[in-house]
C-alpha cells in the first residue's frame, strides 16, 4: 500500500514536470511576440497612417506637428521609398509605351500620366516631411539629401522624355488643378494682391495723416516720417501674408532679412548716421518745413526733411540737397522759430551834426513805418564814436515775416530824412602831416610836399577811403 502511494506521487510529479517543459515554448514564443512587437515599434517610432499614402496632404502637414526630428527622419526616409517605387512605376510603364505599337500606346499614355499625377503627390508629401525636419533642425546634409533625390529624378527623367511625353506631360500640366490651374490662380491671386496692398496702403497713409494733424505740437516732418513709415509697414506685412497664403514658407525670408541687414549696415555706415541724424532732427524738432534756417554753412528755406537728407532751397532759387548728418552735427540757426525779430540798424553821423536832431529824425522814421511793433519799443541810442562819425544803433522790432521789408525801408527813410534835415553822413577821412628835413615848411599846393623821398613838411587833408 506505502510503495503503491509512493509511485502515485512521483507519477504526479512527473506529469507536471512534462508539463512544464511542454508549456516552455508557447511562453518563450509569447515572450518574442512582445518584443518582436517592442522593436517594431521602436523601428517605426511615428504613427503608421503619416506612411500611408493615401493619406491627404494637408492632413499630413498638420499630423507633422508634434513629431520629433528622429519621427521626421525616419518618416521622411519611409516616404523617399514611396517616391522611389513611385518613379518606378512612372519608368516601366515609359519603357511599356516604347515598345507598343501606336493603337495600344494611347492607353499606356493615359495611365502614365495618372502616374506622374500620382508621383507628384508622393514628392509633395515628402517634401512637407523634409521641410518640417529642416524647420525643426534636422541635419542639413540628410535635408539636402532628400531634395537632391527629388531635384535628381525629375531632371534625369525629363531630360530622357520623347517629344510625345513632354507633349503629354504639358498638357497634363496645363488642364491640371494642380499646375496651370493652381498657377492662374496664383498669378490671380498676386495681381488682386498687388493693387489691394497698394489701396490698404494709401488708405492707411490717409488715416494715419488725418489722426496726427490732431496730435499737438507735431512737426510737419515727424508726420511725413511716420505716415511714410505706416505706408511701407502695410506693404510689407500685406505681402507675408500673401505668400503665406499662397504656401510660401516665409521663414527662411526673415533669417535672409536678418544677414542681409548686418551686410547693409556695414555697408551703408554713413547712410545709417544720416538715418539716425534724420531721426534725431524729426524727434527734436530744431526746424520745420518753410523755415529759414542756416545749415551746415547754408542759408534758405527748408522745403523737405526725409530720413537721410535735407533740402534747402536759397533765397536765389537754388536747391541744396544736405546730408543729415552734417545738419545734425553743426551748428543751426532757424530765423523762424520766433514770431518777432529784432532788426539791428546803425547810421553814422558828422561830428558837427546834432545828436538830438538825428536822434529824433530817426525815432520819427521808426514810429511811422507801420510794421515797426510797439512792443517790445525800438531802441534807439548813440553807440560809437568812431573816427569819422557818430554812430546810432536802431534796433526796432517787427514780425518775423516783415523783416527784409522793414530792414531796407528803414535804412532807405532814414537816409531820406537825414538828406531833408540837413544831416550828413560822412565818408572816412584821414589827416596827414608832412615834413620836410631841415624844418622849411612847404606850401601845401606844392607837389614836391608829396614826392620829396625824405619827408616833407606840409599840412595837408586827404579825403577819401
Amino acid at each position: 500500500m506505502r510503495l503503491s502511494r509512493a509511485k502515485s506521487v512521483f507519477l504526479a510529479t512527473l506529469l507536471c514536470a512534462m508539463a512544464a517543459i511542454s508549456a516552455a515554448p508557447a511562453v518563450a514564443q509569447d515572450g518574442d511576440t512582445v518584443a518582436s512587437e517592442v522593436l517594431s515599434a521602436e523601428a517605426e517610432p511615428y504613427p503608421p497612417l503619416l506612411a500611408q499614402r493615401s493619406i491627404s496632404l494637408p492632413d499630413l502637414q498638420l499630423r507633422l506637428v508634434p513629431l520629433t526630428v528622429d519621427q521626421l527622419s525616419a518618416l521622411a526616409a519611409a516616404w523617399q521609398d514611396h517616391a522611389r517605387a513611385a518613379t518606378q512605376d512612372v519608368v516601366d510603364k515609359s519603357i511599356e509605351i516604347r515598345a507598343a505599337d501606336s493603337a495600344n500606346a494611347e492607353p499606356l499614355r493615359a495611365e502614365r500620366l495618372i502616374l506622374l499625377e500620382e508621383r507628384a503627390t508622393v514628392f509633395d508629401k515628402l517634401g512637407a516631411v523634409v521641410l518640417s525636419l529642416e524647420t525643426k533642425g534636422g541635419d542639413p546634409a540628410e535635408v539636402a539629401t532628400y531634395r537632391n533625390y527629388i531635384t535628381a529624378v525629375t531632371v534625369e527623367e525629363t531630360s530622357r522624355w520623347t517629344f510625345q511625353e513632354f507633349a503629354d506631360s504639358v498638357i497634363a500640366w496645363a488642364f491640371s488643378s494642380d499646375g496651370g490651374g493652381q498657377l492662374l490662380f496664383q498669378i490671380a491671386v498676386i495681381l488682386v494682391a498687388f493693387f489691394a496692398l497698394l489701396a490698404a496702403a494709401r488708405f492707411a497713409r490717409g488715416w494715419v495723416r488725418r489722426v496726427l494733424t490732431r496730435v499737438p505740437n507735431l512737426s510737419k516732418l515727424l508726420q511725413g516720417f511716420l505716415v511714410m513709415i505706416a505706408y511701407w509697414l502695410t506693404l510689407a506685412f500685406g505681402l507675408m501674408l500673401v505668400l503665406a497664403f499662397l504656401g510660401v514658407n516665409i521663414t527662411p525670408l526673415f533669417a535672409l532679412v536678418g544677414g542681409a541687414s548686418f551686410i547693409i549696415a556695414f555697408a551703408l555706415q554713413d547712410t545709417l548716421g544720416n538715418l539716425a541724424s534724420g531721426l534725431m532732427i524729426m524727434i527734436n524738432r530744431p526746424f520745420d518745413e518753410g523755415d529759414f534756417v542756416s545749415l551746415g554753412g547754408v542759408d534758405g528755406t527748408v522745403q523737405s526733411v526725409s530720413i537721410v537728407s535735407t533740402k534747402v532751397i536759397t533765397p536765389d532759387n537754388r536747391v541744396i540737397v544736405i546730408p543729415n548728418s552734417k545738419v545734425w552735427g553743426d551748428v543751426i540757426t532757424n530765423t523762424s522759430a520766433s514770431d518777432i525779430r529784432r532788426i539791428d540798424l546803425v547810421f553814422g553821423i558828422s561830428y558837427d551834426d546834432s545828436i538830438q536832431k538825428a536822434q529824433e529824425v530817426i525815432e520819427q522814421v521808426v514810429a511811422d513805418y507801420p510794421a515797426v511793433l510797439d512792443d517790445p519799443a525800438p531802441v534807439i541810442r548813440v553807440n560809437e564814436l568812431s573816427a569819422s562819425s557818430v554812430d546810432f544803433i536802431c534796433r526796432p522790432w517787427v514780425k518775423t515775416g516783415d523783416y527784409l521789408s522793414t530792414f531796407w525801408d528803414l535804412t532807405r527813410n532814414v537816409k531820406e530824412a537825414f538828406d531833408a534835415n540837413g544831416i550828413t553822413i560822412p565818408f572816412p577821412q584821414t589827416e596827414m602831416h608832412l615834413h620836410v628835413a631841415g624844418g622849411q615848411p612847404m606850401r601845401p599846393d606844392d607837389p614836391k610836399a608829396l614826392l620829396t623821398g625824405d619827408a616833407a613838411t606840409a599840412d595837408r587833408r586827404v579825403e577819401g577811403t
